[in-house]
């Protein structure tokens, strides 16, 4: 496979402009404005990639690297929590948010990423984890817990590399094509199972009401629902402790965005259904004729005829 570096430093690798060669040669995350974390696995050195398309035409930018999702000052956790608890309340770091729930009559704590510290949850015996990539946590007016939502998020894995394509945009930011491509099966593989067992740990807790939240890119948002069968095999069902909310949250609108200037992301689309029917369909999912093996061994034998 082969593809390009699409999003770099978080400025589109055709963004000529001072804001993004400069934040290239300092490398800086602009969405958490700190240095870039992403870094190649081989020699350390940081990436600075956000996101990459493959070579074919038409083929979608693809987020690579979680950081992306959080633009805007963590909007999708405003966004999140809007859907999941029904009010606009403000977000704050963890144990701080309860004097602040006090204050405001209400408040949100937040849990990941930085913001709130781990939370200490038991260790699970053999394979699978609890954790979760946020926790968000509704507090009244006296800084009482009342309910929570979990959030997953995941982008893209890829394949191959771009370390030739990444030193010609530092070079003049000049754009060519390298090794890079997607690892959709990986994501696949991975994620579905995630999500169950998390879904239905999720669903033994009484104040977690509206289940998880799995936030990832569009292009991901679709291949996860087509590995299921689509949305006809795990029909929408309203919020209720066991759901899972599938929220594709990307790159708003087609139009061209001037040079100095990030595109910010939304959410494009999004379905609703529980964790019962994820796994009804992942355990079924897409199964051939009867015979494909005996099949395949007869023609293999005796050719094409038998």
């Amino acid at each position: 496979m082969a593809g390009y570096i699409s999003e770099f430093f978080g400025y589109r690798a055709e963004d000529n402009s001072t804001a993004a060669t400069t934040a290239a040669a300092r490398q800086i995350c602009p969405f958490l404005g700190t240095q870039c974390t992403k870094v190649l696995s081989r020699d350390r050195v940081i990436s600075g990639v956000c996101a990459v398309r493959q070579k074919t035409a038409g083929s979608p930018n693809v987020i690579c690297c979680p950081n992306r999702i959080y633009a805007e000052n963590y909007k999708m956790l405003h966004l999140v929590a809007q859907q999941a608890f029904g009010s606009e309340l403000n977000l704050y770091s963890g144990r701080a948010a309860v004097e602040k729930a006090k204050n405001e009559n209400g408040a949100i704590a937040v849990f990941g990423h930085g913001w709130g510290g781990e939370l200490r949850l038991p260790q699970r015996a053999g394979t699978g984890s609890y954790f979760v990539d946020w926790v968000l946590a509704r507090l009244d007016g006296d800084g009482e817990l009342v309910e929570f939502t979990a959030i997953e998020v995941q982008t893209i894995d890829t394949t191959g590399n771009y370390r030739e394509a990444r030193s010609a945009l530092l070079d003049g930011r000049k754009i060519t094509d390298d090794t890079v491509g997607l690892n959709w099966e990986n994501v696949s593989k991975r994620i579905i199972p995630q999500l169950i067992y998390k879904g239905q740990v999720l669903q033994r807790e009484d104040l977690c009401r509206t289940g998880l939240f799995f936030v990832c890119p569009k292009p991901v948002y679709d291949r996860v629902l087509n590995r299921l069968g689509g949305k006809d095999r795990i029909p929408r069902f309203p919020t209720q402790p066991a759901s899972i909310h599938f929220l594709a949250y990307d790159h708003l609108g087609d139009t061209p965005r001037e040079d100095g200037s990030i595109t910010p992301l939304g959410i494009l689309e999004e379905h609703c259904t529980t964790v019962y029917k994820v796994q009804e369909a992942f355990s079924s999912m897409n199964l051939p004729d009867g015979n494909v093996y005996r099949d395949a061994i007869r023609r293999s034998l005796y050719g094409n005829d038998a």
